[in-house]
């Protein structure tokens, strides 16, 4: 076992087996909290996709240049917030129907050129293998010797701000690091071939938007469809993968990573982290309430702050308290910062590994900082 290495101070070890079972968590859940209101999951996605429309119109018909760097950030936002409902579609907690969780999944996710199957599937992977070194899906670490194989570029893209946080479309096309396969092919080996026709069927909607998407470039000049939504897809895809590194990332006392027979899919669930966003957890549907999300991920995202507080008593000090936030959440920058100048690697053996810093890039930092 490696030794644990913290930013802070702790008073347990978090990757000490827990002292309660995961059915001790889902009892302590309301029974409510599990049913899915299809009404109710509807009413959140026409709401962003109506404010979607409505800030497309205000910002095209607006005569002020100023105007366009709050549609993009809004906008940017909206995306993001499509993208959760779509989530809880993949995750089967937008209603009991599988028919209608697949369309409402195809309209939302292949809006924002999401191939939904695709992702849904190595979602669920991500789900199924949380915490696992070699097994997870999202962000997975990097073993020691995977990344010192990597040239100084691929080092540099992967961790030095903002790169990271472009990545999302080069994962879908290839993966991370020492993984290999794509989102858009059934070949690949993200899926097993009884899945072929969910992930054709996914990247055929993917094309679709992609053509209307070049038709409209057309239409209405490539400068206009580039303000008008290829700029609040980049955004959207900023928020995708800063929330979804922080979920798994910088939290003040550093968290295992797992293999082998210590790894279990409740110790990997409690290694990830809930996040305060401020004014915008509502927005985007309380995905920062991650924890309960993650082992139970059929309970819909208007539950989740609910089950939370009902479990937290069972969880004790393996649920870690979101530091909360103001209106914005500036204050994730620095967590954000500091996690991608520490967290490189982690050993290539032991069953209980924590991420460890390479020594040359922290140099590389501090030089950036200083000059």
């Amino acid at each position: 076992m490696e030794t644990k290495v913290t930013r802070g101070q702790a008073d347990f070890d978090p990757s000490a087996p827990p002292p309660f079972k995961i059915a001790e968590i889902r009892d302590a859940i309301p029974k409510h909290c599990w049913v899915k209101n299809p009404r109710r999951s509807f009413s959140y996605a026409v709401r962003d996709i109506f404010v979607i429309f409505a800030l497309a119109a205000i910002a095209k018909y607006s005569s002020t240049w100023y105007v366009w760097p709050f549609y993009w950030a809004a906008q940017g936002t909206m995306f993001w917030a499509v993208f959760v409902i779509g989530h809880d579609c993949g995750h089967g907690s937008f209603s009991d129907s599988r028919w209608l969780n697949s369309f409402v999944g195809h309209i939302l996710h292949s809006a924002i050129l999401v191939p939904f199957h695709g992702w849904r599937i190595s979602h669920k992977t991500h789900h199924q293998n949380h915490g696992h070194v070699e097994n997870d899906e999202s962000w997975v670490p990097m073993t020691e010797s995977l990344y010192k194989s990597l040239p100084s570029s691929t080092k540099t893209l992967r961790f030095t701000m903002p790169f990271p946080f472009f990545s999302f479309p080069l994962y879908l096309w290839y993966r991370a690091p020492g993984k290999e396969g794509t989102h858009f092919h059934p070949s690949s080996d993200l899926f097993s071939p009884n899945e072929t026709s969910y992930v054709i069927t996914s990247t055929v909607c993917w094309i679709i938007m992609a053509a209307l998407l070049f038709h409209l470039s057309i239409v209405f000049g490539p400068i206009q469809m580039l303000k008008l939504y290829f700029v609040p897809y980049w955004i959207f895809v900023m928020w995708l993968d800063i929330v979804t590194y922080l979920h798994h990332h910088g939290h003040e006392t550093k968290l295992p990573w797992y293999r082998g027979e210590e790894w279990s899919y409740l110790r990997g669930g409690l290694t990830t982290i809930d996040r305060d966003y401020g004014w915008f957890n509502k927005i985007h549907h309380d995905i920062g309430t991650h924890v309960i999300h993650h082992l139970f991920p059929q309970i819909p995202h208007y539950h989740l702050v609910e089950a939370t507080k009902a479990a937290k008593h069972v969880l004790g000090k393996y649920y870690r308290e979101p530091e909360k936030s103001g209106p914005i959440p500036f204050h994730l920058a620095k967590i954000l910062a500091a996690s991608m100048k520490e967290d490189h690697y982690v050993s290539d053996t032991g069953d209980i590994v924590y991420y460890q810093t390479d020594s040359k890039r922290l140099r590389f930092y501090e030089k950036i900082k200083s000059s």
